[in-house]
């Protein structure tokens, strides 16, 4: 049997969780750190944040500050902010990860994988051959780089380009 050493995951593995909240997507922005948020850039109506359970590195989520459940409950001028968000997030990744291309998409109600009620749309940067068979057999992900490192790299890289 092959063995697969990710000795970094660990301090991933025993970080604290935060927030113990049911209403992180309000909560967070309001913390006034952003490093500890996982916030990586602010709009006027909306910002990007690093998941903190990503699918691949750099998985953004592009959430509006308003608290609103369903599409339709945004203003227009929260959803023209929203999509200038998932369109910034895009260029982000790609400036500062290089993917080979991005999967963007929104879980809308618990059954169709929605976990928390604040709307929030996912942008997650994808390699050529980024899956393997760890999520089939060993329901893990492995991820290769750190939340805290991700975070840094799309931050620098989030000042050299325009909004």
């Amino acid at each position: 049997m092959e063995q697969l050493h990710a000795y970094w995951r660990m301090a991933y593995i025993e970080a604290p969780r935060y927030p113990d909240t049911k209403r992180p997507f309000t909560e967070l922005p309001a913390l006034g750190d952003d490093r500890t948020a996982l916030i990586v850039h602010r709009q006027a109506l909306s910002y990007l944040i690093l998941n903190r359970f990503p699918y691949n590195p750099g998985h953004l989520l592009a959430i509006p500050f308003r608290e609103v459940a369903e599409l339709e409950e945004l203003r227009a001028d929260e959803r023209a902010d929203l999509m200038e968000a998932i369109v910034f997030a895009k260029r982000l990744l790609t400036a500062a990860l290089k993917p080979d291309g991005c999967n963007v998409g929104f879980n809308l109600g618990t059954a169709a994988g929605g976990s928390i009620a604040h709307l929030h749309a996912h942008i997650v940067p994808r390699w050529n051959g980024d899956t393997n068979f760890m999520p089939v057999l060993g329901q893990t992900r492995v991820l290769p780089q750190s939340l805290d490192a991700t975070w840094e790299k799309l931050t620098q890289t989030a000042k050299t380009l325009k909004v």
